[in-house]
């Protein structure tokens, strides 16, 4: 191996660890999908000025919904809570438990109270304002850079100008773009399955919500399919909010929820085989220790970059071919 290829997998292994040393995993998400809808929309228009506007627009249309899924998120909190709160208080009183809390009101006055002999948590509350401000300053700039790689790839532009042409450094981007561009294909054949996948789930879900008039419905049809990106993990997390809102309701509500979604994961097993099986082919034992090192490292980020990374380190070995050792065949 070259100097200049060994150069370029040290830069991308540096950049993925940078990534989750330096908590710039949303950032390097944010570039990821964001060049994976780049390109999609180009191949659906033949042109490059009419995918970024559509794309732009795709992304105002993206921070619109966030902001409302947000705020119904909040105001749905108190409805929620005053359904919830009175059964969670029948089945405590039941056991002979006695709660802090009988209704929103008390819930939030428990929650005050706490809050105010934790004087730390108005520094946890300042930590936290503050990474989501850097979070949604870094993932505008990892949309911009996205946009400058579809508009002008290339680490090396004026290599022609170059005195010496078969010059370390030209040789070197050269090999580095290349890993990269494997590396977002990794990311398209992960995340294209993935996705795949989340689209049906969250589309049999939406129609089993909307059929049982399941309050919150937009809400929960969203958090199915955010949650659906996320491999093995995000499907146990949206179907738990979902059997807890059902809960709310009626326990006959909450176990058709519940069988439904086991009906449903019967046949994402299926899915999973056909769509991701044959994409990725890593059995699912080593695809949950990657994702198990991936949420250590890098939070939620890690979740969705873990099978990625798995999937482009067995892409890039299955390239090396190992010369037989001496007396074997």
């Amino acid at each position: 191996m070259i100097t200049p290829t060994r150069l370029s997998y040290a830069v991308l292994a540096v950049t993925i660890a940078l990534a989750g040393l330096l908590h710039l995993g949303i950032p390097l998400l944010v570039v990821l999908f964001s060049d994976f809808a780049l390109r999609q929309l180009y191949h659906l228009t033949k042109k490059k000025w009419l995918a970024l506007t559509a794309f732009i627009v795709l992304v105002a249309a993206i921070a619109t919904a966030a902001v409302y899924f947000t705020r119904a998120a909040i105001l749905a909190l108190p409805d929620v809570a005053d359904t919830s709160i009175p059964s969670a208080s029948a089945w405590a009183q039941q056991r002979q438990i006695e709660l802090p809390f009988t209704d929103f009101e008390s819930l939030q006055a428990v929650i005050m109270d706490t809050l105010k002999e934790e004087a730390h948590y108005l520094r946890n509350v300042a930590h936290y304002a503050g990474s989501v401000s850097a979070a949604l300053v870094f993932s505008v700039l990892g949309i911009v850079a996205a946009g400058s790689l579809f508009l002008k790839t290339g680490l090396d532009p004026y290599r022609d100008t170059h005195a010496v042409k078969n010059n370390l450094y030209s040789i070197s981007c050269n090999e580095v773009s290349t890993r990269f561009r494997d590396f977002y294909r990794s990311f398209a054949t992960v995340m294209g399955a993935q996705i795949t996948i989340s689209l049906i789930n969250t589309a049999l879900t939406g129609l089993f919500v909307v059929i049982v008039r399941m309050p919150h419905a937009p809400l929960l049809i969203a958090i199915t399919f955010l949650c659906g990106l996320v491999p093995i993990v995000g499907n146990l997390v949206s179907n738990t909010i979902i059997v807890f809102i059902a809960l709310t309701i009626s326990l006959k509500l909450a176990i058709g929820a519940l069988v439904f979604l086991v009906l449903i994961h019967k046949l994402e097993y299926f899915l999973n085989s056909k769509i991701i099986g044959e994409r990725i082919r890593n059995p699912v034992w080593l695809t949950l220790i990657a994702l198990i090192i991936g949420e250590r490292l890098m939070g939620i980020p890690g979740l969705i970059l873990a099978p990625v990374v798995l999937n482009y380190l067995r892409v890039e070995m299955l390239k090396v071919e190992v010369s037989a050792a001496p007396g074997k065949s």
